[in-house]
């Protein structure tokens, strides 16, 4: 079955998991959404992201990262907004990439120079199309 969006399925995925505190999650794998998963691992957001190979179809899990003891235990990801959509696409240039809470949480963006934050991009002079807003 094809899915119309698998980038918010992918955050969907992540966004269910944190609620009921699972310390991973899986989803198909593609290079869209292993990029985007490198992106969070880098900024913090996740332990750590790996492709399991299995069959007919390559696994993407990522391993959740919560702050707190075990009992008033919380997800650091608090909110994720999928903006650019199959049926509205929304790019931006180098002067109006969107700054997420002020600087507290981070857009994540694909340019010519692959799936990067929006500080990254704003860095090297490029705009391009923003996937979502996670903070």
């Amino acid at each position: 079955m094809s899915m119309s969006d698998p980038i918010a399925d992918m955050l969907t995925r992540v966004r269910n998991a944190l609620q009921r505190q699972h310390p991973s999650v899986s989803m198909p794998y593609s290079k869209t959404k292993e990029a985007i998963a490198q992106v969070l691992k880098e900024e913090g957001y996740i332990e750590d992201c790996q492709v399991l190979p299995q069959k007919p179809r390559d696994v993407l899990q990522l391993e959740l990262k919560y702050v707190g003891g075990r009992r008033d235990q919380r997800p650091v990801i608090t909110g994720l907004e999928r903006v650019s959509k199959p049926g509205r696409r929304h790019y931006v240039g180098k002067n109006d990439i969107p700054w997420v809470l002020s600087g507290m949480g981070i857009s994540v963006l694909t340019t010519s120079k692959g799936i990067m934050t929006g500080q990254q991009a704003r860095r090297q002079g490029v705009g391009g199309e923003v996937i979502c807003r996670i903070w």
